[in-house]
Order: C-alpha cells, then sequence, then structure tokens
C-alpha cells in the first residue's frame, strides 16, 4: 500500500481523499490547518495542525514512511505550498501540485487586476464607495486603511485589524448566483473585492457582480514553487498516483 500526505483543506482535496480511500492500493492522510472552525472532513486518516516548518514537514515524512505528497492547498497557502516542496526534496518523497484552475473574465465583466492585497488595498477608493470584501479571514487586515464602510464575509470571525467601518458577514459557500444578487442589492455594493481562488463554490458574485456591472478587483495568484508536476482536477491526480 502506498502511503499519500494530501494537504487539504480544500474541495479537490477532499474529493482527492475521497478516491484514494476506495482504492486498496493507497492509505491516504489528510493535513489539516486546523484555522477553520467545524471543517468538512475528507475521508481516511485526518491530522490537524502545523509540522514546524518544512523541517519539521520532513521529518514527520520520514517516521510515516510516506510515498508520495499532493498538495492540495488554497491556491494563496503560498508558505505552505513553498514548505512543502522544500520538505519533499529533503525527504526524498515525490510532490504533486492539484490546483484548480483561476478565473478568467468573460464578455461583460469590469475587472481589475492587482498583484498582493496591499495593491488592491491602494486601488480601492478609486473604484467604489461601498466594497464587498471576499479575501478570506486572515486577509482583511490589508484593507485596515481603506476609509470606506466596507462588507466583509468570512467563514470565522476575521482576524484584526479591521477596517474601521466594517460589517461582518459570517457564512460558508457553496453560494447561489440568486443568493449574491440579493445580497449586493441589499447592501448596495458597487465593488467586489476577492481573491482569484477558482472554482465553481464561490464563482456566482463574479457572475452577481457581472449582471450588475459592478467593477471587480481580482488579488493574481502566487507563483506556484517551480518545477513541480501540477494538475486541475482530483481524478487527474488520482491518475497520476496510480501511473508511478
Amino acid at each position: 500500500m502506498r502511503r499519500v500526505l494530501v494537504l487539504g483543506g480544500t474541495a479537490e482535496a477532499r474529493e482527492l481523499a475521497e478516491l484514494l480511500a476506495g482504492d486498496g492500493r493507497f492509505g491516504v492522510t489528510t493535513s489539516l490547518a486546523g484555522r477553520t472552525p467545524e471543517p468538512r472532513l475528507p475521508a481516511g486518516q485526518v491530522r490537524t495542525g502545523g509540522f514546524g516548518g518544512a523541517e519539521g514537514l520532513a521529518g514527520w515524512l520520514r517516521e510515516q514512511r510516506v510515498d508520495v505528497v499532493v498538495d492540495a492547498t488554497h491556491p494563496f497557502a503560498e508558505a505552505i505550498s513553498r514548505n512543502a516542496a522544500l520538505a519533499a526534496r529533503t525527504a526524498g518523497v515525490p510532490l504533486l501540485a492539484l490546483r484548480r484552475p483561476g478565473w478568467s473574465p468573460g464578455e461583460g465583466d469590469r475587472w481589475h487586476g492587482a498583484e498582493s492585497l496591499a495593491a488592491a488595498a491602494a486601488l480601492l477608493p478609486g473604484l467604489g464607495h461601498r466594497p464587498f470584501l471576499t479575501v478570506g479571514r486572515g486577509d482583511l487586515a490589508a484593507f485596515a486603511g481603506v476609509p470606506l464602510p466596507c462588507l466583509a464575509r468570512s467563514i470565522a470571525p476575521p482576524l484584526p485589524p479591521l477596517p474601521a467601518h466594517c460589517q461582518v458577514l459570517l457564512d460558508r459557500g457553496p453560494f447561489t448566483l440568486e443568493g449574491e444578487r440579493d445580497l449586493l442589492r441589499e447592501h448596495r455594493i458597487d465593488v467586489l473585492v476577492t481573491k482569484d481562488s477558482g472554482g465553481p463554490a464561490t464563482a456566482p458574485k463574479l457572475a452577481a457582480a457581472r449582471e450588475a456591472a459592478l467593477p471587480v478587483l481580482i488579488v493574481r495568484r502566487p507563483a506556484p514553487p517551480p518545477g513541480l508536476p501540477t494538475v486541475t482536477t482530483a481524478s487527474a491526480a488520482l491518475h497520476w498516483l496510480r501511473a508511478r
């Protein structure tokens, strides 16, 4: 049996864990950071909490005799992905990156790109007066200096500091187009701020913004560690693992 460590926290990671758990050739353990309350648990074994950086992860891979690592973390989990690449190289364990595709603008979209959260915060006042921030609970601090009344959506209570005039909406996707339309209208949103997370769970907000002709400020993804084999779906990851 091949031992697989899935660095998870995404829908793709859960899907892959379920596929691996149903295949007798693999034993799967999914690692969760433990930052999200009541996470959706995947099939197979689950490990919660950090490893102690790249060195700690490399030691864990050796101790558990892991045969392969799949980095299926969020596209913006830059530090985790960097540590995974270093740890896998140190421990001599193959590493596969599972990354869902990013979003692409369509006809009628009014998208504005930003290379970082700080750049997005600087651009925001020129795009609207009532922003809807959907950047995650840990990244709202980048907008603390924005002098606008904001609506922020987060799975769990966000980490301070926050914008001075910020209303927090606690909710978890997947979201619907009808629900996103109602939210934009009810809160008089005139600009949407998001990260290019990709995937269908939170994409309806983009369609609702397009219908309302709202500008969308999108933070571009960080570059992944170079040289890694990469797939975009859980089924493709399973195929890669079987081929090895």
